[in-house]
């Protein structure tokens, strides 16, 4: 049997029961056949696999707090350092029902390749807890943050694990976690980023996942003899990443006319009115049938549907696995050339191979999608020389290295045979820097 296939039945024999940690594992060590395959005798000496596959550290705690109504209610916190081996570990909380130990360890080791992807000095890991911020008072959420807190400060630190944002982690979330964070330690220090600008965040954060989605993508159109002007683009998601990349590619003259949120999608031919959906979105935390309703143009449908529309680019830009092989029928069917993941793995394997095979530009999350990450070490940057850079100074910064990265996943590829496999491309790009510095480091 070969190292990778040992590696992967390992990987999920004591990991039972995860999924999602799976799929993302299977999914890397794949398109790192070849590589693996011509140094595998000193990767086997080494188990530098295993050690790849394992998390550097796993801390699960309880949560408690206390309700608007006086009653206690208990929430399970999770962080996973996953690798070091090239910075501080750096990933978002999740706030979200469906957290489990599963899914952020994927989202974790994810992390490690995109990270490295960036070029920055960071490591990957991620966090969160399956408590739903959906419908809770300010109070509730101040008191669930300032109670995980309390437990996590103990494992964090600017130059140690520098957690950030995710799903239903935002400025609010933040403040109240930073403000318990520095009233424990007794020190103001950059130990989480997407800060609010008042006290340390970075210009362009907000916007960073995005606008850095549509910055490599442009890129890879032109590389590949085509213009992102006049595309037409089905987005999903009607958070941060999908509102900001839907801005972002109109400013490029693209025509992005469909979002989506947890109960249904719209469809708006003439182009999706960005103001209107940040004020349903960000300012009134509506629902998405609002925008139908002051959006003459628009048609709302209840449940998913955002694929079936004709369009000439795909955004995933919602959550894990929304794209399946029956989207990624039809987005072929209707001449799609491009899908490029907003979220983190948005797309099942199957439907990933069937939009590879039929020759569709696919640009996976780590790569696509690591302007965010990207952002927050440039705000780790700012707080430690205690400056502000402007807003054109740090999406200057944030463009660069997303065609940088486009670049590196487009030579790793082509230099392993694997012209136009951009999966493998950033899977190679990003395991070579980690599994450098892990062999520099020594067993550890």
């Amino acid at each position: 049997m070969s190292y990778v296939d040992e590696v992967l039945e390992l990987a999920i024999a004591k990991n039972p029961a995860q999924p999602e940690f799976h799929q993302a594992v299977k999914e890397v060590l794949e398109s790192l056949r070849v590589v693996i395959e011509a140094n595998e005798e000193k990767y086997r000496k080494e188990a530098l696999l295993e050690r790849m596959v394992t998390p550097e550290r796993q801390i699960l705690f309880r949560v408690p707090w206390v309700d608007d109504k006086g009653q206690v209610q208990v929430n399970n916190g999770f962080r996973v350092q996953f690798n070091s081996a090239i910075g501080p570990y750096k990933g978002g909380l999740r706030l979200h029902p469906s957290v489990n130990l599963g899914i952020i360890k994927f989202l974790g080791f994810e992390q490690v390749f995109k990270n490295s992807l960036t070029g920055l000095p960071i490591g990957g890991g991620k966090g969160g807890s399956d408590f739903d911020p959906k419908g809770k008072s300010d109070r509730e959420v101040m008191a669930f943050c300032q109670s995980f807190m309390t437990e996590l400060y103990r494992h964090i630190g600017a130059d140690t694990d520098v957690p950030a944002g995710d799903i239903g982690t935002g400025a609010r979330e933040i403040g109240y976690l930073f403000g318990q964070y520095k009233k424990i330690r007794n020190q103001y220090e950059g130990v989480l980023t997407g800060k609010g600008l008042t006290y340390g965040g970075s210009l362009a954060r907000t916007e960073a996942t995005g606008y850095g989605l549509l910055y490599l993508t442009e890129e890879m159109l032109k590389s590949n003899g085509q213009d992102i002007k006049d595309k037409v683009c089905a987005v999903s998601g009607a958070g941060n990443v999908a509102i900001y990349a839907i801005q972002k590619a109109q400013q490029l003259g693209a025509k992005p006319v469909t979002c989506s949120d947890s109960t249904g999608w719209i469809y708006d031919p003439e182009g999706i009115d960005v103001d209107l959906l940040k004020e349903i979105k960000e300012v009134k935390r509506a629902r998405l049938t609002e925008y139908a309703a002051q959006r003459p143009s628009a048609q709302y449908h209840e449940g998913k549907g955002v694929w079936s529309v004709k369009c000439d680019v795909a955004l995933p830009c919602a959550t894990q696995n929304e794209l399946t092989l029956d989207d990624a029928k039809m987005l072929v069917e209707n001449g799609c050339i491009a899908v490029c993941e907003g979220a983190n793995m948005p797309t099942t394997l199957e439907a990933t191979e069937y939009l590879q095979q039929h020759k569709v530009f696919f640009v996976p999350g780590k790569a696509s999608n690591a302007g965010g990450v990207a952002t927050s070490a440039l705000e780790m940057s700012q707080n430690s020389e205690r400056l502000s850079w402007t807003f054109e100074e740090v999406d200057a910064k944030l463009k660069g290295i997303m065609v940088n990265i486009y670049h590196n996943i487009d030579d790793a590829a082509k230099k392993y045979g694997l012209d136009g496999n951009y999966v493998a491309g950033a899977n190679i790009a990003g395991f070579l820097k980690v599994a450098e510095a892990m062999e520099a480091q020594g067993i550890v």
